[in-house]
């Protein structure tokens, strides 16, 4: 009997489809008159790592929400292993093999490893506790994890959290996973761990999916990266035939010149002393002990230090939000008060405000502590100047002046600059935070992770900008999480390991792997072998 004459190309057709683990056809979504994703095609072939990039709005993380289930596209079409599917909650994505890990993890902090994969699973399988245990157990030998079962979630790392996350997937059964900014809060021996364990999960035939913005990362882990732009796919390429130029001129759909500018310091003048700072917490564990610096305008003085070594504690006291301990000194010098510093130990935020100080920060937690996610821009901006005026309603005009030109010099993609931020992606609110900081003209700028969850051409619009007040004469303190940053950007480093200060280092002459080894042991700066 005769083929009918389509036969061959419907084969041919369905060996192809075989070879994706997701396919993507013309996928819409909307949130009223916002366009996140725009008739979208993509392919994820099955045991590949593919990189997805993107500005900040692109639709990166609202298209892989879409293949996790927790949102549901307007038009278009997914295939799961080239079968045509409706993926309209988590447990659907679960049930056909798909896992995402988010940025914010969704963990129990009271509870153990072992109890957090067994939330969730079916009730014939979650009490019985000893064959979890055992199936977790050899996940994590044959991924070669770090991870302790038994351990609290509170006593992790970040990186700690992160593995748990990934178990929890694994053992779900999971063969394609979604990870959205894993390495966003990574050391760079933490990254290089988790790389390992994505390559590891590549020979095993999985699919994984990363969302991120460093370049330097998609080079060195995908496969081929997927390119989307204000919402829609622009193409995707082989990493080998990829450059951060060529990739960035893909999501920008312009050439853009990496390059940070750092200009030499000129006229450097103290304006930020601490001495002494020691930190406890709230369960009386000691988080910075006896750390001592000086800041100088016309400087930016890095901050380096493994995720949870005292960073954020630093910060928060010099802006009046942490007690500090007895014998602990912070002094301000204001620009024409240098002979008259203020000390700040003691005093609330308010009451620094209050006392003429030019002190700007942009904390880690952007929308807990920067940003009244319930407001728009205009109303964000509003929160630096309230009280200053005789009335509400005749101090608006500034704010709003100053929301429109955040929006504009940042590209804050936003349906209006009344738009509550908290419906912003995580990249423009840090872009509202980070500017409207800026346009405070401080004397001191604080920035925690400035450039966290920002795109490549925004990240270096930031770096530039905070050059730029090191040339007004702003003294600049910058914790980061990219050493390359940190070294290209800053003038000098101080590290923290454990609290303590474990060296002042000149950013132009010290290298990647010396600050990170200060970062890992108490061996001081300059100290011998």
């Amino acid at each position: 009997m005769q083929k009918p004459p389509h036969t061959d190309r419907y084969t041919e057709g369905r060996h192809r489809s075989l070879e994706y683990a997701i396919q993507l056809t013309n996928v819409t979504k909307t949130f009223g008159k916002v366009i996140a994703n725009k008739g979208v095609t993509l392919n994820v072939r099955k045991g590949e790592i593919l990189s997805l990039l993107g500005e900040n709005g692109s639709g990166k993380t609202t298209l892989m929400n879409m293949i996790a289930g927790i949102y549901f596209p307007d038009s278009g079409e997914i295939r799961v292993n080239g079968t045509p599917v409706e993926i309209r909650s988590p447990k659907d994505a679960y049930d056909l093999g798909i896992g995402m890990i988010h940025q914010h993890f969704k963990l129990i902090d009271v509870f153990s490893a072992v109890e957090n994969i067994a939330l969730g699973l079916e009730k014939k399988e979650k009490f019985d506790m000893k064959v979890i245990r055992a199936k977790a157990k050899a996940i994590c030998e044959k991924y070669h994890f770090d991870l302790d079962l038994d351990q609290k979630v509170y006593e992790m790392s970040v990186s700690q959290k992160q593995t748990l996350e990934i178990v929890k997937v694994l053992y779900r059964g999971a063969e394609i996973l979604i990870l959205d900014e894993p390495t966003a809060v990574l050391t760079p021996q933490e990254t290089e761990r988790l790389f390992a364990v994505i390559r590891n999960m590549k020979k095993d035939h999985k699919s994984v999916i990363i969302i991120t913005h460093k370049l330097h990362e998609v080079l060195a882990i995908s496969d081929r990266v997927a390119i989307l732009r204000k919402g829609e796919y622009v193409d995707t390429v082989e990493t080998k035939d990829a450059t951060e130029g060529s990739l960035t001129e893909m999501m920008v759909g312009k050439k853009v010149e990496l390059n940070i500018e750092r200009t030499q310091p000129k006229d450097t003048v103290k304006r930020l002393s601490v001495s002494n700072l020691t930190v406890y917490n709230r369960e009386g564990v000691k988080v910075l002990d006896d750390v001592s610096f000086d800041a100088y305008g016309g400087e930016i003085l890095g901050i380096a230090g493994i995720s949870g070594n005292g960073q954020k504690e630093l910060l928060e006291s010099i802006a009046g939000l942490q007690v500090t301990a007895e014998g602990s000194s912070i002094k301000f010098y204001e620009k024409g008060k240098e002979d008259k510093p203020l000390q700040l130990i003691g005093k609330t935020p308010k009451k620094i405000r209050d006392a003429g100080v030019h002190l700007a920060f942009v904390p880690e937690d952007r929308l807990g502590m920067g940003l009244v996610g319930s407001m728009g821009m205009t109303g964000n901006m509003l929160l630096k100047t309230y009280g200053a005026g005789r009335s509400f309603l005749t101090e608006m005009k500034g704010p709003k002046k100053m929301a429109e030109k955040v929006r504009e010099e940042l590209e804050v993609v936003t349906p209006s600059i009344n738009t509550p931020v908290s419906r912003l992606s995580g990249g423009n609110v840090q872009k509202v935070l980070v500017g409207r900081e800026i346009a405070e003209e401080p004397t001191v700028l604080m920035t925690a992770y400035a450039v966290r969850g920002l795109d490549i051409n925004t990240s270096y619009t930031i770096y530039n900008l905070l050059d730029e007040e090191k040339r007004h004469g702003v003294a600049v303190v910058y914790v980061g999480e990219d050493l390359d940053v940190l070294i290209d950007l800053c003038d000098r480093i101080l590290v923290l390991c454990d609290g303590k200060a474990n060296g002042m280092v000149d950013a132009r002459t010290i290298t990647k792997e010396e600050v990170g080894l200060l970062m890992t042991n108490l061996r001081k700066a300059g100290a011998q072998e």
